[in-house]
């Protein structure tokens, strides 16, 4: 069964087994960040939190992020996201975000940021007034899944050289696996251990995950779980 905590008078983080989805609130509406990995009664969950009228925004399409999405008729997502979506059985109606687009909560605006990488249309959030990050997998301290279909570690670290264009507005990340929170210089490091395994500097150990060996690099900060080189 799902946890809610409240993190402060208008925000909840929901932990899912792993995963965890948030609960944002403004003055004239609500945001679901994503919606877990067993609770397709999310939208149940977050009503029960507030009266205010509820949106959904995804960080990205991956199945332990959208398991209740079917609840919204539409949602806010990537354009880029949409394959990867539908590929999971993913239904309702894309209502298109993209880099630089803010959704504003009623006195508490988030900007979008496009992250590509983890997957084609994976985003970043930023809670510009309580100077928080919201990263979705791509910022975290555990395994970074960047193996199989969608994944693209060059992207991936284009988008974390992107990120530091946002360096000094946020104290924390939060992260949707992984520690919670976690400080700003994880990005930095994160983008030196892509970079890394990029280059085949790093060591990894052979690793099975879902019935597939895979490579996983695993640094004092963060691990990505990436295709065999």
């Amino acid at each position: 069964m799902a946890e809610c905590i409240q993190i402060n008078e208008k925000t909840w983080r929901i932990e899912d087994g792993g995963v965890r989805f948030l609960l944002l609130c403004g003055t004239e509406k609500a945001a679901l960040i994503d919606t877990g990995m067993n609770t397709p009664d999310a939208r149940q969950i977050a009503e029960g939190l507030t009266d205010l009228p509820l949106i959904l925004i995804n960080t990205h399409a991956d199945p332990d992020h959208i398991s209740g999405n079917a609840a919204f008729d539409t949602f806010y997502m990537s354009p880029a996201e949409e394959e990867n979506y539908r590929a999971k059985g993913g239904s309702g109606t894309f209502i298109p975000i993209k880099e630089g687009d803010v959704i504003d909560l009623g006195e508490r605006p988030l900007r979008i940021i496009d992250i590509p990488g983890h997957t084609p249309g994976s985003i970043a959030i930023l809670d510009e007034k309580n100077r928080v990050l919201i990263s979705g997998d791509s910022v975290q301290d555990g395994n970074i899944f960047m193996f199989g279909k969608f994944r693209n570690i060059d992207q991936f670290i284009e988008s974390m050289r992107h990120l530091a264009a946002y360096d000094g507005l946020y104290d924390e990340v939060w992260a949707m696996h992984g520690t919670f929170p976690v400080r700003p210089e994880l990005t930095a490091q994160v983008l030196e251990g892509a970079q890394k395994v990029r280059a085949g500097e790093a060591k990894y150990t052979p690793v099975n995950r879902f019935g597939m060996e895979i490579a996983l690099y695993r640094f004092p900060y963060a691990g990505f779980l990436c295709d065999l080189p």
